[in-house]
């Protein structure tokens, strides 16, 4: 990746599509509009490309891997029939196929034409990698950079993994190397699937009951939350993000130094916002999926853009299939009923025990109804 003389570099941030092999058309026809409109550099693919956890993967070995490598090329046809590079990461879904990361990454993503970046050394699986942005003067120096890291799966008995300390590590390494090739830290962006604990830090908690108010769980249980002060206008705030269980410390890495800018994750469909927390920008991303929930025609993509005489500071801003496509899709009941749905079991477990006392109560009239008449 090089920066082009007087011009800016444009990154297309695409997450959670969470496919199955009948992709949907409405998925296509947003990611088809946005390329076409965008026109980026470089598209980073942040994870929960498919529905691991579908059932309409079959099949074992070889007729597993290409059930899956087919899904992935039509997914990634928008990308690759345009001849735009992509650099792809994983969530916590994609690995439930049945294939893992880093046989996903080596045996279908780098089957197809344009995928960049290579798997960091001594990190397992796939997805986590260094991708500089080469100076337009045709040297070797490194202007901007960009890392990609697998955040992880879900973990045992609820919630999700702590993010792998060895990633942060080699995140150290790598950012120390950087400095010492190129005079001095490389401003940088960070591309991951789940969000960092401080992402609840860009929000503003508030009582229960207030106009709008999202409640959490797990970590953060029975509190509620509106977007905080350093959110921008039109940013969304439609479900609690969903972090891990515990804090290994990836943000006081990413902040100790100041090269990280930004970091932009997906995870939650629903959310699209960026809030400031100490020297870093915390960015969400909003789903591009249709056969799976999602904020109906606001879903979207992210666009980040790069300038290269001044890298320290960048542009972003969402596209969805609203302003691009419109406002029908082509199973409006399903995408109905799906935006309606629980986004996690944390959130289902209260929708159950309301629906379940609701009944009860009707029962217990129909009871007294049937003893006093």
């Amino acid at each position: 990746m090089r920066f082009k003389k007087d011009a800016p570099f444009k990154i297309m941030q695409i997450t959670d599509m969470q496919e199955i092999p009948a992709v949907s058309p409405d998925t296509l026809a947003l990611l088809n509009a946005a390329l076409e409109a965008e026109k980026p550099d470089l598209v980073v693919y942040t994870g929960d490309q498919i529905k691991g956890y579908g059932v309409t993967y079959r099949g074992k070995g070889k007729e597993l891997e290409n059930a899956v490598l087919a899904t992935v090329k039509k997914l990634l046809e928008p990308v690759t029939s345009r001849g735009i590079p992509f650099a792809v990461t994983f969530g916590n879904h994609d690995r439930q196929v049945g294939i893992s990361n880093k046989d996903q990454f080596l045996h279908i993503y780098k089957k197809l034409p344009g995928c960049i970046g290579e798997q960091a050394k001594g990190i397992d699986g796939g997805g986590t990698c260094v991708i500089p942005i080469k100076a337009s003067d045709g040297s070797d120096r490194d202007a901007a950079c960009l890392y990609l890291f697998d955040s992880g799966t879900d973990a045992k008995g609820g919630g999700y993994e702590p993010f792998d300390k060895k990633i942060i590590e080699w995140y150290r390494k790598t950012r120390d190397f950087l400095r010492e090739k190129n005079g001095g830290f490389v401003p940088s962006l960070v591309f991951q699937h789940i969000p960092l604990c401080e992402y609840y830090n860009v929000l503003k908690r508030v009582k229960k009951g207030t106009k709008g108010a999202i409640r959490a769980f797990r970590t953060h249980k029975n509190e509620y939350y509106l977007l905080g002060d350093t959110c921008r206008k039109g940013d969304m705030l439609c479900e609690p993000p969903s972090i891990p269980n515990e804090n290994t410390g990836e943000f006081d890495a990413l902040s100790e130094k100041g090269d990280v800018m930004a970091v932009f994750v997906g995870h939650d469909h629903k959310n699209s916002f960026v809030g400031r927390y100490g020297n870093i920008d915390l960015g969400f991303t909003q789903s591009s999926g249709f056969n799976v929930y999602g904020n109906r025609t606001k879903r979207g993509v992210r666009i980040i853009t790069l300038r290269e005489d001044s890298p320290g500071s960048y542009e972003t801003y969402t596209r969805t299939y609203e302003e691009l496509v419109g406002t029908k899709v082509s199973r409006p009941v399903y995408d109905y009923l799906s935006s309606k749905a629980p986004e996690t079991v944390d959130a289902a477990i209260p929708m159950i025990a309301k629906a379940l006392a609701v009944l009860a109560a009707a029962i217990a009239a129909v009871v007294l109804l049937v003893k006093f008449l």
